[in-house]
């Protein structure tokens, strides 16, 4: 039996699960990239281009802080790029922390288009939507620096510093440009890449600055900053006044390659695709291949693994009685008399050689469980064909009570009221998952405000956005015992085989004691769009018709 794929989301997002991950409930940075990803390409469209018009704006603003802190500097040629690049890395922080959509780092959706999460020509729309809107961010920010005349601080050194980083910019041929849009790109992405590791704000920004302060110094070619780079110096090489350039002591023909026909086909271009290449295939695209062969690789050794067996091919197996026998040394005796009851049957004490024997009474229950996962319990098959193959779109409700993410906090609680749910997901118009709420979430908020019937607040500000989620072709056997059982608990052994339990115990005490903290409710999704919802209460439902 295969394990269940659940996706846990930081919605509108999820990741896939895979087997270790559903047994630690721990998303690495590679599920992290996904949830990452696709959050990009579902968000609405307004969202999305106004965040990258930020983003553009950011990047124009980390460039005029890099010409700022070169201009004029007198020192070793490295440490003073060095220095500037410690200044461009502003740029990408304030898209980090304060919001931002950024074309270099939004290719990081290949991860989530890769796993099926999103379809190509949303994809595709996304990363036109999130360009343009750089682009246009970047212009805006062009004409308030030309209007502040920045260019003629220094006795217009600022701005001789800028044509001379604009003109080298167009001097690459079309290879040397491509790959400098790779190398930069990676850096950018590793960089992002590295705050999926953490939470705290102050901690993201510093995994950022030596990434950046890297590509900018070593002139790595990046296509969002040069969206700002190149057009201030076309744009000064084209407007500035006869005494600029006479305060400089450079005349302006010096700089009359620097064309737009130039910018784009010895620069952006090559630099743009550069840039996908760079942050989709070689950081996004490279290290869910990784994932994807480690977890190939943990499947082939799984059944060294107790941890990794599925609940439904374990439980009804192995009949408890075989724990105790092997504790005692007595396995593949003689049977039990299997009228004494489970209470009575003899417990191993808590010694160093019990210890030992516990060790050994896994493994061979993990050994018993994979060879022979058809064992007879008492001359019946472990588990009913009608449950074994039975999967969540058989039982979901297809049509599940939703709620509106811009619904007062006092109509979602009537309308879960109404509807007699304890919880609903929170959806969208184009039906898309955004989160889910409970009456407790609606609740505490009331509570914290004294019960005012003038809260201003909405569904979607207290909406649960880290949901757990099926597809419609998982298995309910498996999705039974994600909702019900933690394997931790149950089997507390590592992947080695060593027992991990502070005293030995038997499989019933275990069991007793190995329940879930899980949802009652699972959202069933697919690409984003909510197909339904399957509770514990209809698979319950279910099963006893089943047994009747």
């Amino acid at each position: 039996m295969t394990a269940l794929t659940t996706k846990t989301s930081t919605v509108p997002i999820q990741s896939v699960y895979t087997q270790d991950a559903a047994n630690s409930a721990v998303i690495n940075m590679c599920q992290q990239a996904e949830q990452y990803g696709q959050s990009k390409v579902i968000k609405s469209h307004l969202e999305s281009f106004g965040l990258a018009i930020f983003a553009g704006a950011f990047i124009a603003l980390a460039f005029v802080f890099y010409i700022t802190v070169t201009t004029g500097t007198i020192g070793p040629w490295g440490q003073v790029r060095f220095i500037g690049g410690l200044a461009f890395s502003l740029g990408l922080i304030l898209v980090v922390i304060c919001g931002g959509e950024l074309f270099t780092s939004t290719v990081l959706s290949s991860v989530a288009w890769a796993q099926k999460r999103v379809n190509t020509k949303d994809l595709l729309m996304c990363w036109t939507r999130v360009y343009v809107g750089n682009f246009i961010g970047a212009m805006l920010m062009l004409l308030l620096i030309l209007g502040a005349k920045m260019h003629l601080l220094n006795g217009g050194q600022w701005g001789l510093n800028a044509l001379n980083i604009a003109q080298h910019k167009i001097h690459h041929d079309w290879s040397q440009a491509f790959i400098l849009g790779i190398l930069c790109n990676v850096l950018v992405c590793l960089g992002v890449w590295m705050t999926f590791s953490s939470k705290d704000v102050l901690t993201k920004a510093f995994l950022l600055m030596l990434p950046v302060a890297m590509f900018v110094s070593s002139g790595f070619e990046h296509s969002i900053a040069n969206l700002f780079m190149v057009p201030l110096g076309i744009m000064l090489q084209q407007f500035a006044s006869a005494d600029f350039f006479n305060a400089i002591g450079v005349p302006a023909s010096q700089f009359a390659d620097i064309t737009i026909t130039h910018f784009l086909f010895n620069n952006l271009i090559p630099v743009t695709l550069g840039n996908i290449v760079g942050g989709a295939l070689f950081v996004g695209l490279a290290y869910l291949m990784i994932e994807r062969l480690k977890h190939s690789n943990a499947d082939h050794t799984a059944p060294m693994a107790l941890a990794k067996l599925a609940l439904a091919e374990c439980i009804p197996a192995i009949d408890a009685h075989i724990l105790n026998k092997s504790a005692s040394g007595q396995l593949n005796s003689e049977e039990p008399n299997p009228n004494q009851p489970i209470s009575s049957r003899p417990m191993v004490s808590q010694s160093t050689t019990d210890f030992s024997k516990s060790h050994s009474v896994l493994t061979q229950i993990h050994h018993e469980s994979n060879l022979t996962p058809s064992l007879k319990t008492n001359g019946r098959t472990a588990m009913p064909k009608s449950i074994i193959n039975l999967t969540v779109s058989e039982l979901m409700e297809s049509a599940p009570f939703t709620l509106s993410p811009e619904l007062s906090i006092h109509e979602g609680l009537m309308q879960l009221t109404a509807a007699q749910e304890r919880g609903a997901p929170v959806v969208d118009k184009q039906n898309r998952l955004l989160g889910f709420v409970s009456q407790q979430d609606l609740l505490r908020c009331l509570w914290s405000e004294e019960y005012n019937k003038h809260i201003n607040s909405h569904v979607a500000d207290l909406m649960q956005t880290q949901v757990m989620t099926v597809s419609g072709n998982d298995k309910i056997a498996d999705l039974v015992e994600l909702m019900v059982v933690d394997r931790e608990k149950l089997f507390p052994v590592t992947a080695s085989g060593m027992y991990t339990g502070s005293r030995f115990m038997s499989y019933e005490e275990r069991l007793r004691h190995a329940s879930a903290n899980k949802p009652s409710s699972f959202p069933v999704v697919n690409e984003g769009l909510l197909l339904g919802v399957i509770t514990r209460e209809q698979i319950a439902t279910k099963i006893c018709s089943v047994m009747g």
